[in-house]
């Protein structure tokens, strides 16, 4: 029998993979939470699937997200990752991506980690919604409003409220498994 996943994903093998081990689960690593900073802001008008397909891609050109990397790089690392197919070519995305590393290190100075900075948004515990269907999970919040306004304010680009949604949800801040999904009450556990 197969397990009762929640919509979205169903029917592809990376979304289900994706969504069986990864979204939704409490993220505490920078390196990890700057990984999906970097696809959620990719993401943006385009679907998660495209993105997902293109993770490994983006791994390599970003250095394994590793943040200290990314705010070096320069105009000539913008126009070399402008010509790799195996990323959106986006100028504008990627250059919010390494202006957006920058960010992210000043936020780890300030708090001694990202992770410090995000999770105090929600006092260190995740959100634990019970939507019982799809149409029922938001787009975004007053807390996603707040997070975003608060990172614009920092300097941070392209992540608007509802990318920063998507980052609670895929980073377990927020729990928006629906309740009848299998994952829903493993997260909570």
């Amino acid at each position: 029998m197969e397990k009762e996943r929640c919509s979205w994903c169903r029917g592809n093998e990376l979304y289900e993979k994706y969504h069986d081990e990864e979204w939704g689960v409490p993220v505490w690593d920078d390196y990890k939470q700057f990984e999906f900073l970097v696809l959620e802001s990719a993401q943006a008008g385009l679907s998660w699937i495209t993105v997902l397909k293109k993770r490994e891609n983006y791994r390599k050109a970003y250095l394994n997200f590793d943040f200290e990397q990314v705010a070096a790089f320069d105009e000539k690392k913008v126009e070399e990752m402008l010509l790799d197919a195996g990323l959106i070519r986006n100028r504008a995305k990627i250059e919010a991506s390494i202006n957006n590393a920058k960010h992210f290190i000043k936020i780890r100075q300030e708090h001694g980690s990202f992770c410090n900075y995000l999770w105090a948004f929600v006092g260190n515990q995740p959100i634990n919604n019970s939507f019982a269907t799809l149409s029922e999970v938001p787009a975004v919040t007053p807390l996603s409003d707040a997070i975003a306004k608060d990172l614009k304010k920092r300097g941070f680009k392209f992540l608007g409220s509802t990318v920063i949604y998507a980052h609670l949800q895929a980073t377990g801040l927020v729990n928006d498994h629906i309740t009848t999904c299998f994952r829903y009450k493993e997260i909570i556990e």
